[in-house]
């Protein structure tokens, strides 16, 4: 296109005002948006940017005051391209206004009108939508679009090993739980250790009676024999348990060996039975699996059964431990009485005296005696010096009854030890003495043995009173229906652990890779 000449109001009409501005301000788009050093021409040559080119802008089409760094950028340009066309669209043609050599400072006035197809074809050209051409927006630069993900070979190997390591196990699992394992029964008891304690007096007449709960103490050691190598040999030789664990031939996993090693049955035991104890209350839960429910019921049975055999057993122990020391006591009494009443029998054969105190009391009442008839004699004595004549014959023979008397008061005295013992006496002193104490040691022989045999009986009594016993509160069970082996839950446990295996292996090796 040629420039647009200059002139006054006087040499233009309106309407070759509005077509030259139309085309000023296309030219004006074209020139903003071609690269530096290219013309708008269809040839697109490179040349050198003239200053020309801006005056082909209709007069008034740098309307306002524009930055000169926002002309930078093929939006910038278009959009001053585009608001100096509106402007000169909008106003009349008046005196052409001043670009600067940036192309932002311009004054002027034009003509406003809308839109043309041109413009909007303009516009979408630059990739501009037409209400965006209008506004004074902020530019964003974008990125190019990434291309398209491609397959590599490490994906292939990431699947391949997804296969292997997760499917199939799981296909594996799923075709064993479901074809060869067979179906288990289940068979449930619980029972607890029980004491039972006497009532004193006040009690008994009330009628209470007190049933505390066993030692726990007890109930650990039963959770212990359950699992115990003695409760295992013992219920196989009642009941076979190789036999009954070895029926399903084709289940190799799930069965044992008929002729498998008593540790390994111990083993296999505490797989198939489990047991449930609450520390709190002291109960104890057990859960037996076979094959048939017949024989979990029976090894049921033989555990509550052995168990209340352990429990008798530990209570008849903690018996005899409670009363083996008043029993002992008491033995040592009873032969300490012994003895003492045999010296006591030996020392009365020996002195034929069956009680020495009894003489005593006896030769005391003689001595006695003859003391009181000597006292009366020498008053009678007295009382004849007094009235008779010396040579009185009744003097003579009261003189002799005193003699008579005096001599057996000291030959009585000589019994109890008094004065000098002749041949054959007997000293009732030391066989007194003697008697006493024999008598003193079987009296406290007696005392001590009554003692002992008090202590024995209490010792018995709170024995008796700690008697524990096996009280159970569910009898074994007989299934029905077969709950295990669970093979949902199985199956889901394998899954799990495999996706887990695989992705910590794929997560180390795309670790190990990007470390490259």
């Amino acid at each position: 296109m040629g420039k647009i000449e200059k002139s006054g109001p006087s040499d233009t009409t309106p309407a070759d005002t509005t077509q030259d501005n139309e085309q000023a301000g296309f030219k004006s788009w074209r020139a903003a948006n071609a690269e530096p050093g290219m013309t708008a021409g269809a040839d697109a040559t490179p040349e050198p940017p003239a200053e020309d080119a801006v005056d082909t802008a209709p007069a008034g089409a740098g309307a306002g005051r524009g930055n000169g760094k926002r002309g930078k950028g093929p939006n910038a340009r278009l959009r001053a391209g585009m608001r100096a066309q509106q402007q000169g669209r909008n106003k009349p043609v008046g005196r052409r206004g001043k670009l600067g050599k940036k192309g932002g400072k311009g004054k002027g006035k034009g003509v406003g009108l809308p839109m043309t197809p041109l413009d909007r074809e303009a516009a979408k050209e630059a990739g501009v939508s037409p209400i965006a051409s209008k506004l004074d927006l902020p530019t964003i630069p974008v990125m190019p679009p990434a291309p398209p993900a491609q397959r590599k070979k490490r994906h292939y190997g990431v699947l391949i090993s997804f296969l292997l390591m997760v499917l199939a196990p799981l296909v594996v699992a799923s075709w064993y739980l479901f074809t060869h394992a067979a179906d288990q029964y289940a068979s449930t008891m619980g029972f607890s250790v029980r004491r039972e304690e006497g009532a004193n007096a006040a009690e008994v007449i009330g009628g209470v009676i007190d049933f505390g709960s066993g030692d726990t103490s007890d109930t650990d050691i039963l959770y212990a024999y359950i699992q115990s190598h003695g409760l295992v040999k013992l219920i196989d030789d009642q009941l076979d348990l190789r036999k009954i664990y070895s029926v399903p031939e084709n289940d190799p996993i799930f069965t044992i060996e008929k002729d498998a090693s008593i540790e390994d049955l111990l083993s296999y035991w505490k797989r198939m039975v489990t047991i449930y104890y609450d520390g709190g209350s002291g109960l104890l839960e057990t859960r037996v699996l076979a094959f048939r429910p017949e024989d979990a019921q029976a090894i049921s049975q033989a555990i509550l059964e052995e168990s209340s055999r352990i429990i008798n057993e530990l209570s008849r122990v903690a018996r005899e431990d409670s009363t083996q020391y008043a029993r002992n006591e008491l033995k040592l009494a009873e032969q300490r009485l012994k003895e003492a009443r045999k010296a006591l029998t030996d020392f009365r054969a020996r002195t034929q005296i069956v009680d020495p105190n009894a003489d005593i009391q006896g030769q005391m009442g003689l001595l006695n005696n003859l003391q009181a008839q000597l006292a009366d004699a020498l008053i009678e004595l007295d009382m004849l010096r007094d009235n008779t004549r010396s040579g009185d014959p009744r003097i003579r023979q009261g003189e002799q009854r005193i003699d008579v008397i005096e001599n057996r008061i000291a030959e009585e005295r000589k019994k109890f030890g008094i004065g000098e013992t002749g041949p054959g006496a007997r000293a009732f002193a030391s066989l007194v003495g003697e008697y006493e104490i024999l008598t003193v040691d079987r009296e406290f022989a007696e005392q001590t043995y009554l003692a002992a045999l008090a202590n024995y009986d209490a010792a018995q009594a709170e024995a008796q009173r700690q008697t524990r016993y096996l009280a159970a509160h569910e009898k074994p069970t007989l299934a029905e229906e077969a709950e295990y082996p669970q093979r949902e839950v199985i199956l889901a446990l394998i899954g799990l652990f495999a996706l887990g295996a695989w992705s910590v292996c794929v997560l180390i090796y795309y670790s190990i890779r990007d470390r490259r």
